[in-house]
């Protein structure tokens, strides 16, 4: 084998073709900040991702045996032909961090763990065990066999035992109680066998009716309101009376507990969506009465240390636990203090410090969840480790950003590989090395662009080098509002009584640094108003099989196209419906359960991957078959739909607003479930402008619509800002981006700081008006970093 020199300093990827990916070689070197640069779709997650964190992951889970492979998920080998160089790869991405109810930020960042060990040795009244401090495991008692020897003999003998947990019984550890509405169950007019079940699922003559109208304990036919008390007692409330029916012994469960056991043990964001509109209908949500949202019983309530119940500690703001810590001096407990500063210190530092310990896991935002993954690396002592990070800068303020570039520096001087995907210059700027992919989106990038420093980008002829130093101008002239939205009295989380106006008819920016109270105004208060659309990056419901196609509305003229272009059904052309292939449902892969080994994925051999039947991709439409259309990307289909025999001009409509929003690079038929937060925003917002007039909100909230944006497509968004303001919407962007600011009508902003430093309205204007007050001894972070971005650099046309 050739002997490299450089061997053990970089990471030499060579004929790359994951996804996009145009059989590709680049050299990265080790122990550097490496930033990975291009539009949206270009391929730079397809690499860095896809390629190179994918095959150190499955190396490393390939030194595990096989049973405990079992229970890792399965990771197939990238579309690569050399990987050389890797080292252990830790991703540092934005998926939240699950959506369990009983995980907190405390309980995800390991710092619960710390605290219930610090108030077991050292809080008062002393309760033992650091379980007793947990909301997650019971108080119990009971009999346990324990096998003890008497000389050469072995008895069995059973003893009492009693575990000490911390959960509240009320509650269960949840924090929250929740009370049934019975109108929302029963309709009191009808009997069982007219329908007075109205549960989804209850339907007369089918078996969960007939469990109670055969049950015995009813009259089928006699109306529920003429129930007597036992008798509807027994309906709702009865739990684990024995009946028997036809001849089957069977466990009678009432109305209630069957709704708890059915519906409220799952995942809300799981059910089908009119199970889910049931439970938001019937279940009234309220904090326990007996533990007051603490999760925790009274005895763990009532131990205190330093005056504080570990209940009270979690409930502060994480950067107030400073102070709270410095009380502490018992000497023995020292080094966890220590452990615990260091942690609460890095919340502090990358902009979490406005958090709650007891703040669910499952509310964090994309950002958040990244940055908290990112404090577990902060105080380890590994090296040569390869950090990957997926756009670290999102949902951060330019102020931030500046200590999020500080923690990556961080992390690299610590003798580490830090591989970076990033869109923002304040990052872009910090990188040791730099690799640029494009030189467009989808099919027309995959390639590598450019290599090298800030400098050489800048100088480079690619499109990210071109935008590298774009600025927004600050407008001459701004709209006049045609109204106002007014919001009066707004206190939720951290707000302090708040009373604004949002003038209608204009672009209004939200600004404040992560955590000032942006997203807790406007969505509290504007979101359920008439009138008003909220677009924000939030997972889309969905099956495995959803993808832009079916989300848009466009499969249905297209399907019917097809249909009637060839004499069938349409129903052919659904791979959820007649024309799906049989063995893999129109998925397209075939899942294999191996057991003890890693269960496996592949392409369906029946279909080829295709997810119809064979004789269904017979039949054609301007010369495609349907999944040649669905394979399409957006700039393709704009014109395939657009001419000749295939001219749908609705289709056409809803293609070209997804082109316009930036997704001109996605396939018509991409799953939804492989969309980032932005591409789902950006996809929600086309879905809205190709709705009817009529059918048209006058108030659109966008959450970040940045976020993802490529600079290049930043002034494209700010287009499209323009026109819905110029129709006659009023647009409030909740955003971070100067460029956003600079080209509004009108910004609010709030803080001055972040979590109870913030929720005020520190101002309120127009862009030159904020711009003109950073001068002053009262300029907000917002004002002087505005200012500073539109005061440097050649102003971009936008």
């Amino acid at each position: 084998m050739e002997h490299r020199a450089d061997a053990h300093e970089l990471i030499r990827v060579r004929g790359a073709r994951e996804n996009n990916l145009h059989d590709i070689s680049v050299d990265i070197p080790k122990r550097r900040l490496t930033v990975f640069t291009g539009v949206s779709g270009s391929g730079k997650s397809s690499l860095v991702f896809s390629t190179i964190a994918a095959e150190s992951q499955r190396l490393i889970n390939e030194t595990y045996s096989a049973f405990v492979q079992g229970f890792m998920p399965a990771m197939a080998r990238p579309e690569v032909d050399v990987l050389e160089g890797l080292t252990t790869a830790i991703i540092v991405d934005q998926e939240r961090i699950g959506a369990n109810p009983r995980s907190t930020v405390g309980t995800v960042s390991d710092i619960n763990a710390k605290l219930r060990t610090l108030f077991s040795r050292l809080a008062q009244p002393h309760l033992g065990s650091t379980n007793a401090y947990s909301f997650n495991i019971a108080t119990i008692s009971g009999k346990g066999a324990v096998t003890i020897e008497k000389g050469v003999d072995k008895q069995v003998e059973r003893r009492t035992f009693t575990v000490n947990g911390g959960m509240c019984p009320h509650c269960e550890g949840m924090g929250t109680a929740t009370d049934i509405d019975i109108a929302e169950v029963v309709d009191e007019s009808k009997s069982l066998n007219e329908g007075a079940i109205t549960i989804p699922g209850y339907k007369p003559g089918g078996w969960n009716v007939r469990f109670y109208s055969e049950s015995g304990y009813f009259d089928p036919d006699k109306p529920i309101g003429r129930y007597t008390e036992d008798e509807r007692h027994t309906l709702l409330f009865a739990e684990g009376e024995k009946i028997v029916i036809n001849g089957t012994n069977m466990t009678f469960d009432g109305l209630i507990p069957r709704i708890r056991r059915s519906f409220l043990s799952k995942d809300r964001d799981a059910m089908q969506k009119h199970v889910r509109e049931f439970v938001d209908r019937a279940v009234v949500y309220a904090q326990c009465p007996e533990c007051e949202g603490t999760r925790l019983n009274a005895a763990a309530r009532g131990s205190k240390l330093a005056g504080l119940s570990i209940a009270e500690v979690c409930a502060m703001q994480i950067s107030d636990l400073l102070d709270w810590l410095t009380q502490i001096e018992y000497e023995g407990a020292r080094p966890l203090v220590a452990s615990l500063t260091a942690d609460v210190q890095a919340f502090v530092t990358i902009g979490l410090g406005y958090l709650s310990l007891d703040r669910s896991a499952g509310s964090l935002s994309g950002g958040e969840a990244q940055r908290i993954k990112l404090v577990r690396h902060l105080g380890s002592s590994l090296t040569d480790v390869t950090y990957v990070f997926d756009e670290p800068t999102i949902g951060l303020h330019p102020h931030d950003i500046e200590a999020m570039n500080g923690l990556l520096i961080e992390l690299r001087d610590k003798g580490n590989t830090v591989l970076v995907v990033e869109h923002k210059p304040e990052t872009i700027r910090i990188a040791d090395h730099i690799i640029d992919l494009g030189p467009g989106a989808g099919t027309d990038g995959g390639r590598i662009c450019f290599t090298g420093s800030v400098d050489e980008l800048t100088a480079s002829p690619t499109l990210t080098g071109a935008h590298f130093n774009d600025r927004a101008l600050l407008k001459a002239a701004t709209r006049e509002p045609t109204g106002r939205l007014p919001i009066r009295g707004a206190s939720s989380h951290n707000l302090r009584d708040v009373d604004v106006d949002v003038p209608t008819g204009v672009i209004t920016a939200i600004t404040g640094v992560a955590g000032s109270g942006k997203s807790t105004l406007i969505e509290g208060a504007l979101r359920d108003r008439d009138g008003v659309i909220m677009i924000d990056q939030a997972a889309i419901k969905g099956s495995k099989r959803s993808n832009p196609a079916t989300y848009t509305g466009m499969l249905e003229p297209i399907r019917k196209a097809f249909a009637k272009a060839n004499g069938v059904k349409p129903a052919l052309f659904s791979a959820n419906s007649e024309g799906a292939c049989p063995v893999c449902n129109g998925s397209g892969i075939i899942y294999s359960d191996l057991g003890m080994m890693a269960g496996m994925s592949a392409p369906c051999d029946v279909c080829e991957g295709k997810g119809f039947q064979a004789e269904v991709l017979e039949y054609t439409l301007g010369g495609k078959n349907i999944r040649e259309v669905l394979d399409l990307p957006v700039t393709a289909a704009i014109e395939h739909f657009g001419t000749g025999e295939s001219r749908l001009p609705a289709v056409a409509r809803i293609i070209g607003n997804l082109a316009e929003v930036g997704l001109g690079y996605l396939s018509l038929g991409q799953p939804l479930t492989t969309l980032s937060g932005g591409e789902r925003q950006r996809l929600k917002l086309a879905t809205h402008l190709s709705a009817k007039t009529a059918d048209a909100a006058p108030v659109i909230i966008l959450d970040e619509p940045t976020t993802g944006l490529h600079l290049a497509d930043v002034e494209n968004l700010l287009d499209l800002l323009d026109r819905l303001a110029d129709s006659g919407r009023t647009v409030i962007v909740i955003e971070h981006h100067q460029a956003v600011m600079a080209h509004s009508d009108w910004i609010i902003d709030l803080g001055p700081g972040a979590g109870h430093d913030g929720g005020r309205i520190v101002f309120e204007g127009s862009p030159q008006q904020l711009v003109e007050s950073a001068g002053g001894s009262a300029a907000t972070l917002t004002a002087r970093h505005l200012a500073a971005y539109v005061g440097g650099g050649a102003p971009s046309s936008c």
